[in-house]
């Protein structure tokens, strides 16, 4: 029996329509997996399958933090985050957290189509592959802290 994979599905408004393309695509695939997904983008995606879909905030709303915080609990096992690279947004220092999280905890995370089409196509996606998490113990003694500090007294 496969894996169901908890795939997290972000995209800003310049890239919606990419993004929902793409999942109606493959939504054969999509769907024999939990999808959770950012405001607007989880409720057009749940119309459009047909399928539940767990949402969290809308991102200038805090849902790019919501998702991190999933990433950072091993609660998504792939991230579809269709990013605008050519628009500002208030949010901007959310997005490049997030992503930082990503990478920081090795999770599986495509920013284009193209990443995408090679994630879900790839034979690892239905569940085989089992993900190497960060060896943050390792980092911790690598890094130590010196948190002494002088208080002005005597003894």
């Amino acid at each position: 029996m496969r894996r169901k994979l908890r795939l997290g599905l972000i995209a800003h408004d310049n890239k919606k329509r990419d993004l929902l393309e793409w999942v109606y695509f493959n939504r054969d695939a999509l769907t024999r997996h939990r999808l959770i997904a950012t405001g607007t983008t989880g409720t057009v995606v749940e119309k459009m399958l047909g399928v539940e879909v767990e949402k969290v905030r809308s991102g200038p709303l805090g849902g790019d933090q919501e998702i991190g915080a999933m990433l950072v609990n091993d609660k998504i096992d792939a991230l579809f985050f269709f990013w605008d690279g050519l628009d500002a947004h208030p949010h901007d220092p959310d997005v490049k957290a997030l992503l930082r999280l990503s990478v920081v905890w090795n999770v599986p995370t495509a920013c284009n189509r193209s990443t995408a089409d090679m994630i879900i196509s790839s034979p690892l996606f239905e569940g085989k592959y089992e993900r190497t998490p960060p060896d943050l113990a390792e980092y911790s003694r690598n890094r130590p802290l010196d948190i002494s500090f002088d208080t002005g007294e005597d003894g």
